[in-house]
């Protein structure tokens, strides 16, 4: 007769394992998902955060005697020279976003898309806001009077 601790793994015992480790991934996949979509979100923020200011600063600091301003669009953030936005032009600066952070509204004053900053004061041509967003998440950027950004 055999010994109760020579006997092996059963059948059984093996499938309740196997069920045991497919309810912990069931669980936990969906976390590292959302904790993803939310890194994502926080690196568009951040990088249109950094597109406004730079173009704010540039503008501030007469970085080759001209305005600089920024261009919304739902997927990108494109730093521009001048008071006027030109999709042809060579020295404009993409930022794309990453999927699946978008733009989902632009509300500056006057339904504009765009925003360009004065040379003495820094203070911007509109106001309002950005809304980025992905399916799950969204923050809002305010960009106020004074040319300053913040997020909410």
């Amino acid at each position: 007769m055999k010994n109760f601790y020579e006997k092996g793994i059963t059948v059984i015992e093996l499938l309740v394992l196997v069920a045991a480790i497919g309810l912990i991934v069931l669980i936990v996949l969906p976390q590292f998902s959302k904790l993803k979509e939310n890194q994502v979100l926080k690196s568009a923020v951040a990088d249109t955060l950094s597109s406004i200011n730079k173009a704010r600063g540039k503008t501030l600091s007469s970085f080759n005697s001209s305005e600089y301003g920024v261009h919304f669009q739902s997927d990108k953030v494109i730093i521009f020279t001048g008071k006027v936005f030109s999709a042809v032009a060579g020295d404009n600066e993409t930022i794309d976003l990453t999927l699946p952070a978008t733009i989902s509204a632009i509300t500056l004053t006057g339904g504009a898309a765009d925003i360009y900053f004065n040379r003495l004061s820094g203070a911007p041509s509109v106001t309002g806001t950005i809304t980025i967003s992905t399916t799950s998440y969204s923050k809002i950027i305010t960009i106020s009077a004074t040319g300053v950004a913040s997020v909410n």
